[in-house]
């Protein structure tokens, strides 16, 4: 008498199975014994897992590769101790929106479901992850793994994107369970909301009329047009309208920097103006928060007098800080393709922007300080907009620029002109140090083809600068360049802000050790290179190029002139606008 045994498949399968269908193709974490279940089915399911160095830069590689990619990313972390890693960095998810899936696995529950006391590696780690996180749940029976994965997903990516997190104990993971009784695993179409339209038609109506009869329209662009792929639509509404552009800090290049109607975030005199003169204001896919100043004066117009079309795809981020008059809830591509179609039949294409000559005279006083900075000479080192202003014209127009740091981030911002969608990331909410490193490497397992540099402080490096030998592993070919003044250099500005001088920061942790960061790139089989004067970056970064492989470049930067970047007084003035 023969038995006929059934196909059988482990929890862990079925869970890898239900990240598959909702697309998942990166999968990032350490290894670990509890993980054994999933990680051996990734490659068959597509997605390709990363073993990095750290939970937390783990979870940072996911962001990078979200914001590239456009879709989630999972990280899973070992129970406890690499769970807890990974939740630092799902602070830095959480305040950027950015939809990562967080997977932190438990020891056996009878003795951490809740925790006995005295048990190995027990922590709470679901109600931990929930303040961070858009859901935060442990998954105890097998039976409501697919339907717990789609809660997640719906969370991660309803409205504003952001992260998850599903707690799972190890054995569970291991169950085996036959095929016929595993639970439907259904595609996202099928259980939620995909596709949120242009929105109510009525609304797009008056939007359009408001738009057409407009002297001075001016659009402002958060990241929600980029996580949409709408840069196109945007820009051409633009154009049609003739209308001014500015976008947040996060969504820079959802535009070319370099289009004449677009003001840059750090030209608070032209772009305030700007803004605050015109009569009409269309916001696509932003909260207006800080460093908008709130959507208030004075660098936009009253509410009361300045008409507001507040387009989102996340009804909660409509009218959040500032009060407006059309409230359209839509997906961002199809919204603005809408509201183009209709203004094209309404009323034909302006050939120019009213006042730009009067904006740009207001500019062009934030550009005199800009080029005074970069005519002083280094005196131990490189000027730091110099050497930005050479990354820039080392790289191609579709380069991902990533920044990361204090003062650094102010030189990059202020002399990188970002010139394509996707081009530019950084922790731009929370201003989350170490995130550069991996947030390369996340964008470049994103987009393979496109060159990646990310331009860093020395003192943000130092955070996740074991993370090359990820890069190495993973053949990951981006170039970092460290500026390197041996000292944390924003905190030096902030002493002499607020009037302490040098010898008031001496024994309180500002200076730095020196480190050849070159040498330690070197040792994990990178390329690096040592560069101390201006004539040296620019073959230096040909080189790192040309390696095709990891390159760090330590570049050592003037100390006094890191101490006085361009910028550093807008950044002060965008935290300190009064709340409304």
């Amino acid at each position: 008498m023969y038995s006929i045994r059934m196909a059988q498949i482990s929890v862990g399968e079925l869970l890898v199975r239900c990240l598959a269908v909702e697309g998942v193709e990166m999968m990032c974490g350490i290894i670990d014994g509890a993980h054994i279940p999933m990680v051996v089915h990734t490659a068959r399911y597509g997605i390709r897992y990363v073993n990095a160095r750290h939970e937390e830069a783990a979870v940072h590689v996911a962001e990078g590769y979200a914001r590239v990619a456009h879709k989630p990313a999972v990280v899973i972390g070992n129970p406890a101790c690499g769970t807890g890693n990974m939740l630092a960095g799902l602070v830095s998810a959480h305040g950027e929106g950015h939809p990562v899936i967080a997977i932190g696995t438990l020891r056996s529950r009878v003795r951490t479901d809740p925790n006995r006391g005295g048990a190995w590696q027990a922590a709470d780690t679901e109600a931990m992850a929930r303040p961070i996180t858009k859901y935060s749940a442990t998954i105890r029976q097998w039976e409501r793994v697919p339907e717990m994965v789609r809660a997640a997903f719906r969370a991660a990516l309803t409205g504003r994107p952001g992260p998850v997190f599903l707690a799972i104990a190890d054995e569970l993971l291991a169950v085996m369970i036959a095929e016929e009784q595993a639970p439907a695993v259904y595609p996202p179409a099928r259980y939620r909301v995909t596709d949120m339209g242009a929105g109510d038609p009525a609304l797009i109506e008056r939007a359009v009329d408001v738009l057409a009869g407009a002297e001075r329209p001016f659009i402002h662009a958060g990241k929600g047009v980029l996580w949409s792929s709408a840069s196109a639509e945007l820009l051409a509404l633009a154009e049609h309208l003739a209308a001014g552009m500015s976008a947040t800090l996060g969504a820079r290049g959802v535009v070319p920097e370099s289009h004449p109607h677009y003001f840059h975030p750090f030209d608070l005199a032209g772009v305030g103006m700007a803004r605050a003169r015109a009569d009409v204001v269309l916001v696509v896919g932003a909260r207006l928060g800080e460093y908008d100043s709130w959507g208030m004066p004075p660098t936009w117009g009253s509410p009361a007098d300045q008409t507001t079309i507040h387009l989102d795809a996340d009804p909660m981020s409509i009218g959040l800080n500032r009060p407006v008059d059309i409230a359209l809830v839509a997906d961002a591509k199809k919204g603005l393709a809408a509201l183009l179609t209709r203004l094209r039949q309404k009323v034909g294409a302006r050939t120019a922007m009213t006042d730009l000559a009067t904006y740009r005279e207001q500019s062009a006083l934030t550009m005199t300080k800009g080029i005074e900075y970069l005519m002083q000479p280094g005196e131990t080192g490189l000027n730091p907009g110099q050497m930005v202003m050479t990354i820039r014209d080392a790289f191609p127009a579709e380069t991902v620029t990533v920044l990361d740091g204090g003062n650094t981030t102010l030189s990059g911002v202020a002399y990188h002109p970002i010139l394509a969608p996707d081009g530019f990331l950084y922790s731009v909410k929370m201003g989350y140090l170490g995130t550069g490193l991996p947030f390369a490497l996340g964008a470049k397992l994103a987009a393979p083809d496109r060159p990646v540099c990310a331009i860093v402080g020395d003192g943000a490096f130092g955070f996740n600068v074991m993370e090359l030998e990820t890069a190495v592993r993973e053949d990951l070919p981006v170039v970092v360049v460290v500026a390197v003044d041996d000292a944390w250099g924003m905190e030096k500005t902030a002493f002499a802000a607020q009037g302490f001088g040098p010898g008031d920061w001496a024994g309180r942790g500002i200076e730095m050790g020196a480190v050849r960061y070159d040498g330690i790139a070197q040792m994990m089989g990178c390329h690096g290179e040592w560069v101390r004067t201006q004539d040296e970056l620019r073959p230096a970064l040909e080189r790192a190029i040309a390696s095709r492989k990891p390159a760090v470049l330590h570049v050592q930067i003037d100390r006094g002139l890191n101490t006085t970047p361009p910028g550093y007084e807008q950044f002060r003035k965008a935290r300190n606008t009064p709340v409304y």
